[in-house]
């Protein structure tokens, strides 16, 4: 093969012998020329060897492939929920990690679902693209004496698959290339990845915790913003904030002095607010959660998120809904019915009925928002005793799902854990127990920009919206965990 020869292309170099596709693309490429005019001049030393004939081929099919995946999906591959969710199936452990609950809906919103299934036949068929008519009425009529407003059905109400829908949805209308959102830490996970995928940029503050009394339980009400810090990050590039109150993983309900702050910064920097507030009827404590759209000057800025799944026990539902000004609505109307066009009709007839009922009976100790924060609550605050008597400790939420608790005991005592060196601690930790101690948590890492994982590493959430029988499975796991810690 060392020979030079007199013609050109694949017969001067041998190539008819090769695959004729992939050599007439290469030789009619810029690569092929390329190669003739620095490889197979006559006396070149490399001239025309198979290695170096193999060597380009395997150049050109990479120059040829395509990009398959969008740039926008850069760097949020990654799913806690789908290595967590795993960890836990294959292991023997109890499930306290992810956020649903593990017992019935209440008897009402189940008997509506299957009415909204076995009645009028035509809730088999598309209804209004933007909602259920009757569930945008009731939303509209049910939510307006919360927000002080007159709430229009068809401009003001947007029914979307669930929470997740109506954040994605909010995220793609109204962030552009460039735009940054200020994300409060700890932070719901989706906000960041939803945020770079509208071509934003995520501007992070931390909630933190002030010092507590030797011995006294921390409580989420202590975790706070500096003002200072929070002003900082208004910038003229910002386009929103989005605000999680009562707070997922922290559990904190954000106070009206504390809205106020974030209010008062929204306005004057000209920037839309859009408030997640699917716990909204999760509070304890005698705490009371306020909506940021019904401060003076907030409605015609913010985007107030709801879910029904959170609502009534029926996250599998995919139900929620986006309540705000049709100057807002309308370009979430557009992503909308450019994507999933509407939500199922049956599911929505169901949540209909449900609220109908709820708003006979606000207020009174028959609603279903009256006792399922009672009954949660005693949850709560059996969960905090239960991980107490381990050495955890659990800081108080005021509302939610969710509490966090405190590591750091465990942090200084058993450092080594198995991982990667640059894994953070809370996620060691909690492969560690879901293996040893048969107990599934989420590390809090995972709700903080990568920055500020290694900060807050000696956190670890748990979900206490569970079953009677769940909670006795904890109690069992904690007692033998307590067992093994005695000398």
């Amino acid at each position: 093969m060392g020979r030079s020869w007199a013609k050109s292309g694949p017969d001067r170099c041998g190539g008819g012998r090769q695959e004729p596709a992939l050599l007439s693309a290469f030789w009619s490429s810029g690569l092929g020329r390329l190669w003739l005019e620095s490889n197979c001049l006559p006396g070149s030393p490399g001239c025309c060897t198979t290695a170096t004939l193999i060597f380009c081929l395997l150049c050109l099919q990479l120059a040829m492939a395509k990009r398959l995946p969008a740039r926008r999906l850069d760097g949020i591959d990654h799913n806690p929920w789908v290595e967590f969710g795993k960890l836990a199936s294959e292991a023997d452990a109890v499930n306290l990690g992810q956020g649903f609950p593990d017992f019935p809906p209440p008897d009402f919103a189940v008997e509506a679902f299957q009415h909204a299934v076995s009645g009028d036949f035509m809730l088999n068929q598309y209804t209004k693209a933007f909602g259920y008519p009757p569930l945008t009425k009731i939303l509209a009529s049910f939510f307006g004496k919360f927000l002080g407003q007159e709430i229009d059905p068809l401009k003001n109400v947007l029914v979307t698959v669930g929470a997740y829908g109506a954040l994605f949805t909010a995220f793609q209308a109204l962030v552009d290339e460039g735009d940054e959102v200020i994300i409060i830490e700890p932070f719901f996970d989706c906000y960041e990845p939803m945020t770079l995928m509208a071509g934003g940029r995520p501007v992070f503050v931390s909630l933190k915790p002030c010092p507590t009394q030797d011995g006294e339980l921390d409580s989420s009400s202590n975790w706070q913003l500096d003002p200072t810090e929070l002003a900082s990050k208004f910038t003229s590039r910002t386009k929103a904030l989005i605000l999680n109150t009562p707070n997922n993983p922290l559990g904190k309900v954000f106070s009206r002095a504390e809205l106020e702050l974030v209010a008062s910064l929204c306005q004057q920097h000209d920037v839309v607010c859009i408030t997640d507030e699917v716990y909204q009827w999760l509070v304890y404590d005698g705490y009371q959660h306020i909506s940021i759209a019904s401060l003076p000057g907030m409605w015609e800025r913010t985007l107030t998120i709801g879910s029904a799944g959170k609502t009534f026990s029926v996250t599998g539902w995919k139900v929620g809904w986006v309540l705000g000004p049709d100057s807002l609505l309308k370009h979430l109307r557009t992503v909308h019915q450019n994507s999933v066009y509407h939500c199922p009709t049956q599911g929505q007839a169901a949540v209909a009925q449900s609220l109908e009922r709820e708003q006979m009976l606000f207020g009174q100790p028959s609603s279903y928002f009256a006792q399922l924060p009672q009954a949660i609550q005693h949850n709560r605050d059996h969960m905090i005793r239960s991980l107490q008597s381990v050495g955890l400790r659990p800081v108080i939420p005021q509302g939610s799902y969710f509490l966090i608790t405190d590591i750091s005991d465990f942090k200084s005592k058993m450092p080594d854990l198995p991982g990667a060196a640059d894994e953070p601690y809370d996620r060691r930790f909690v492969k560690w127990m879901i293996k040893n101690k048969g107990l599934v948590a989420i590390p809090v890492s995972v709700f903080y920009s990568v920055p500020h994982q290694k900060l807050f590493d000696h956190y670890i959430r748990f979900c206490f919206m569970k079953d009677e029988s769940t909670l006795q499975a904890m109690d069992q796991k904690l007692q033998m965990w307590k067992d093994e810690l005695r000398p």
